[in-house]
């Protein structure tokens, strides 16, 4: 036989997880968003950069050994 602790912890348990169940998800309609506006593609150059990146010199270090 189920005392009333059981009976009042069974009933907790089940109220708590209904609220909980229940707020879960969004509220209202489920809707799609409107799709992207189309953007044509653009075009890359006809003939490609020749310019290369200059070589710098390495930078000294502050660490020099004595």
């Amino acid at each position: 036989m189920l005392n009333v602790r059981q009976i009042l912890c069974r009933g907790l348990v089940l109220a708590a997880s209904t609220v909980a169940l229940g707020g879960c998800g969004q509220k209202g309609p489920l809707y799609l968003p409107p799709p992207p506006p189309a953007v044509p593609p653009a075009h890359a150059p006809a003939t490609p950069a020749t310019t290369s990146p200059q070589a710098t010199p390495p930078r000294p270090s502050s660490n020099t050994a004595p």
